[in-house]
């Protein structure tokens, strides 16, 4: 019988979490959704030292925001719960204590200064110390003491650590779902601290461990930053006896910087002005990121964009739903090498969303907005802006440099516009037009259309001489969607007073 899947996104509580880590949760709950899996949020807060408060509230309203529900976690409760690990200390201590009695781990008692003077030592001599098959048993570890010092060491330091006693040249033989086989010499890896007596918490690699196969976690998909580590937890699973539950790993490649140069950073959103966490973040000392969904990104956007830096569906689609991104998701078609992120191509995502969504969900948006500027408009003539707007804006925010003139008349007019049709015999035939307007009764666009163009075909008129006068007076600028549709939302009595003004204001050319 097939195991179940189920698999977890465990970040730390460190700060905001980076889109490289959205990332990779959504991979975890594409990959379970594809397969009728588990998605678990565990908290990994057990490093006391680096805990930042309201990271974890962050995390978990950062990913709902992105429309990820997870079967089981720290808020949703489950069957192996608690799914913090700060709540579940007493947990690992016994399998810490279990690794050294059978001679898989190790008590050590160096202080810090000691290994401080260690390395600095080394660096002296020209060496790199490394915590060791070659050191291990000449420092001060339960290996080179005996029963009775260890005891009582462990009775009265307070200091002390339980490490990993890595193998002496050994072979490690995995296997990665995205890289392929891979093979590590234990010779060339340290004995990595599992278990720390100051604060009775585990490090992330004994923590990891005991949480993935209490949680019966069938696959492991992380960033690449861990794949150093996979030897070790290759050798704690067989260490503890748990090979035949192991989860299958994959290592997903980093996100690269817009030059396709270095892991992203926050310093390169600083720098070229985009964000790199999903949520504005205000840290407890003060300072302030931006985020996507303040800046005016819309989650399905943000998502599916995210989504395609590393993988793809097999196909030119570019994009794709939550549902059409679960249906074609699979780790084979994740890359090995880093995905480099582009800004624009963020901003495209969103301007390809923003099209598609209904004119009623976007005037709700739009709404405030208008209220900043001191506007108050009936939402059926905003749903009909945002339906005339949306196919050249990016962000709801440019809504009002696109379309401030169907809600306020144009106080000055576009010079280039001015130099270009306000002249010759335009604005008389613009008066003409007034004129023609005025016995309009039925206002609509399409029998202003018939109307006007009528007359100035009659007339012999160049058309877009005409039209462009008439867009310049009611618009004050070359640019905006159908001048009859504008007309028709602004009514007939705005357009010839519209008309009327810019008459007035910038007369008859010399």
């Amino acid at each position: 019988m097939d195991r179940r899947v189920r698999v977890r996104f465990a970040p730390s509580p460190t700060g905001p979490l980076h889109m490289g880590g959205v990332r990779t949760a959504l991979y975890n709950y594409l990959f379970a959704k594809k397969m009728g899996g588990d998605f678990i949020l565990r908290i990994e807060d057990t490093d006391s030292q680096r805990f930042v408060p309201g990271a974890e509230k962050y995390i978990t309203e950062a990913l709902n925001w992105c429309g990820m529900k997870f079967d089981e976690g720290v808020n949703e409760g489950g069957p192996c719960a608690p799914y913090r690990q700060s709540e579940r200390k007493e947990i690992y201590l016994q399998y810490a204590l279990q690794l050294v009695a059978s001679g898989h781990a190790y008590y050590a008692f160096d202080s810090a200064e000691e290994l401080d003077k260690i390395r600095a030592d080394y660096e002296a001599q020209g060496k790199t110390f490394a915590y060791n098959y070659l050191v291990r048993e000449s420092l001060q570890t339960s290996l080179n003491l005996d029963s009775e010092t260890v005891q009582e060491r462990i009775r009265n330091n307070h200091n002390w650590v339980i490490r990993f006693k890595m193998p002496v040249d050994r072979i490690v033989k995995m296997h990665d779902l995205i890289r392929g086989d891979v093979e590590v010499n234990t010779s060339t890896l340290d004995d990595k601290v599992l278990y720390k007596s100051t604060d009775s918490l585990p490090t992330y690699h004994l923590a990891n461990i005991v949480d993935d196969h209490l949680m019966e976690i069938s696959h492991v998909i992380r960033g690449e930053e861990w794949l150093p580590s996979l030897p070790l937890h290759y050798l704690l699973y067989e260490a503890l006896g748990w090979q035949d539950s192991q989860p299958k790993f994959a290592h997903l490649p980093l996100l690269l910087k817009p030059t396709g140069k270095g892991k992203l950073s926050k310093r390169d959103g600083d720098k070229m002005g985009f964000p790199v966490f999903p949520l504005e973040w205000h840290s407890p000392d003060g300072e302030t990121a931006h985020g996507y969904r303040e800046d005016g990104y819309f989650a399905e956007a943000f998502v599916n964009m995210l989504a395609l830096l590393g993988w793809n569906p097999g196909d030119d689609r570019e994009i794709l739903s939550m549902e059409e991104l679960i249906e074609a998701f699979s780790l084979e078609h994740c890359g090995k090498s880093g995905s480099r992120f582009d800004p624009e191509k963020a901003r495209w995502f969103n301007a390809q969303y923003l099209k598609t969504k209904d004119n009623s969900e976007l005037a709700d948006l739009y709404q405030p907005i208008l209220e900043n500027y001191g506007v108050k408009a009936d939402k059926t003539m905003v749903e009909k802006v945002c339906g005339l707007i949306k196919e050249r804006a990016t962000f709801v925010s440019d809504f009002w440099s696109l379309s401030d003139y169907f809600f306020v008349a144009p106080e000055s007019f576009e010079d280039k516009a001015v130099n270009k049709f306000w002249k010759g015999e335009n604005p008389n035939r613009l008066q003409q037009l007034r004129d023609v307007i005025a016995t309009i009764e039925d206002f609509r666009a399409e029998v202003l259309e018939h109307t006007i163009h009528s007359w100035i075909e009659q007339n012999q008129y160049p058309m877009g001489q005409i039209m462009n006068t008439f867009r310049l007076a009611i618009v004050g600028r070359s640019m905006g969607p159908s001048m009859m549709e504008i007309a028709e939302l602004i009514g007939r009595d705005q357009t010839i007073q519209r008309i009327n003004s810019a008459l007035d204001k910038l007369g008859n050319p010399a």
